[in-house]
């Protein structure tokens, strides 16, 4: 069955919708993105995302779309119309079409695109991997400077999943001057004794929402924090690891570089994480 989407302000069966070839998100990555993760029919941590979104276009410079203000309206329509219980909403926001390929920006008559669908995840929060965890390789950090902003520049985060599934692993850490940086679509943590360490917030790392709550609930819950780089060698000689994002919510993460972490099984740390997460998130949602 036919999904229904929104394309620039029209709620439409996917076979349906179409954007401009001369769209500068396909010439030229020019866009932007956030994923909003519903459990239960509602809405994780919306405000997170839409804050986050308006910084992006900011930092870009790229207008807003006439429909910025009733995104919540659009999100919880979405949700309607393709009955999801559990899921996703991906949006991205392109700086439009001017009619023609440019380097240039267009001037601010050309309005820019706005695309929402959903994704449907039933079970979501309760992923097997939750039990077992993840095994993640390094890798070099080659992507562009700016990674505080969430653009749809995702080519290398996902030639690097190609990399750890050709070793047979789940995802890639990614490392610049010796430290890791976050993961291929997630941020990083270790935790050695009584403390979470995870690398802090700069342009050199996406200011997750996921992070974001997960931290605050660590420290509500007494937890010691560290935000601060770590190394590959810290982390293989962790005594757990995990990450996190709107779609994985809190995973744990038990192998890097082949090399055991911890006991070679999910942490304490990062399951009780999970479990405060998903409790506080579903009283929260929209």
């Amino acid at each position: 069955m036919s999904r229904t989407v929104y394309v620039n302000g029209d709620y439409l069966p996917e076979e349906d919708a179409k954007i401009s070839i001369f769209d500068r998100s396909f010439l030229m990555a020019d866009g932007v993105y956030e994923v909003t993760s519903v459990l239960g029919g509602k809405l994780i941590d919306f405000d997170g995302h839409a804050k986050r979104l308006e910084r992006s276009l900011n930092e870009l410079e790229m207008q807003k779309p006439e429909a910025f203000d009733d995104l919540l309206e659009i999100h919880r329509e979405l949700v309607r119309a393709n009955d999801i219980v559990d899921g996703m909403i991906y949006l991205q926001v392109s700086r439009g079409s001017a009619g023609d390929r440019d380097f240039a920006y267009p001037d601010a008559s050309v309005k820019p695109t706005l695309v929402l669908f959903t994704q449907s995840k039933p079970g979501m929060a309760d992923s097997p991997m939750a039990k077992t965890g993840m095994k993640v390789i390094s890798i070099e950090d080659a992507r562009w400077g700016r990674r505080d902003i969430k653009t749809v520049q995702l080519l290398y985060p996902s030639m690097g999943k190609m990399m750890a599934k050709a070793a047979g692993c789940d995802d890639a850490w990614l490392v610049e001057d010796g430290f890791v940086t976050e993961g291929t679509s997630n941020n990083a943590y270790i935790v050695k004794g009584d403390t979470i360490i995870t690398r802090q917030l700069s342009n050199d790392i996406l200011h997750g929402i996921t992070r974001a709550a997960v931290l605050r609930f660590a420290r509500e819950a007494q937890m010691k924090v560290e935000e601060r780089s770590f190394t590959i060698d810290e982390a293989q000689d962790a005594d757990e690891a995990y990450i996190t994002s709107a779609s994985t919510f809190v995973m744990p993460v038990v192998e890097l570089d082949g090399k055991a972490i911890g006991t070679g099984k999910p942490g304490t740390v990062a399951a009780r994480l999970r479990e405060i997460y998903l409790e506080e998130s579903r009283k929260a949602a929209i």
